[in-house]
């Protein structure tokens, strides 16, 4: 049932150790063998981001909140202007989703290669070093900004009892085309079902909604 209320069970989320070796052991390999491969599409986003900005640097990381609440530096491609951070606070009122998130459809600070790496969750790859590094998981929740936490309630919280995940079920439920509270009860629903199954059927939604976009922007 849609924004239905889902509870974590802290006990049996900590008792999970088959799981969570098999995922981390599959986070690393996975990732490694990912960025070899995809090596080459890495170069020519580069090359297409210098092109179209030739002053801005090709990757962008900003501060988000992790598992247990612990901040890291996420990666991806830069698809917006240099100063869009700064940009932010003239463009709140537009906000799109309801809740602790901001989106907007026709964002101004997007470049035009930007759209398409975002259209194709292509910005999002550089993720795949964080997933290396530990401070992300292939699977698990959208890793939310330091703002957006500081509006969480202690019902939003229980998603930062995981690893966030470089894609999750809001990425292939419907993402930007959901509310604030659905991506909260999806995000909830994986750490509650998660499992080496689930994951493997999430990445496979992934690799899908990557040729065909479901309402990334």
């Amino acid at each position: 049932m849609k924004n239905k209320k889902v509870y974590i069970n802290e006990e049996k989320l900590n008792h999970q150790y088959f799981y969570r070796t098999v995922k981390r052991t599959f986070d690393i390999v996975a990732s490694c063998i990912a960025l070899i491969l995809l090596s080459p599409l890495f170069l020519i986003i580069a090359i297409c981001i210098k092109v179209n900005d030739p002053k801005g640097p090709v990757f962008y990381s900003q501060s988000r909140v992790g598992k247990d609440g612990q901040r890291f530096r996420m990666y991806k491609f830069r698809s917006m202007v240099v100063n869009a951070d700064e940009l932010l606070d003239r463009l709140k009122d537009e906000n799109e989703i309801s809740g602790a998130m901001f989106k907007i459809k026709n964002d101004p600070r997007i470049t035009k290669v930007g759209r398409v790496l975002r259209k194709y969750s292509l910005d999002e790859l550089p993720q795949l070093v964080n997933v290396i590094e530990g401070s992300m998981s292939i699977v698990g929740p959208r890793p939310p900004l330091v703002s957006e936490v500081k509006e969480y309630s202690n019902y939003d919280k229980q998603r930062l009892m995981v690893k966030p995940g470089a894609t999750g079920m809001w990425q292939v439920g419907g993402r930007n085309d959901v509310d604030f509270a659905e991506m909260v009860r999806l995000d909830l629903t994986y750490i509650q079902q998660r499992s080496i199954l689930l994951d493997v059927k999430i990445m496979f939604e992934t690799v899908k909604i990557m040729i065909k976009p479901n309402g990334a922007y």
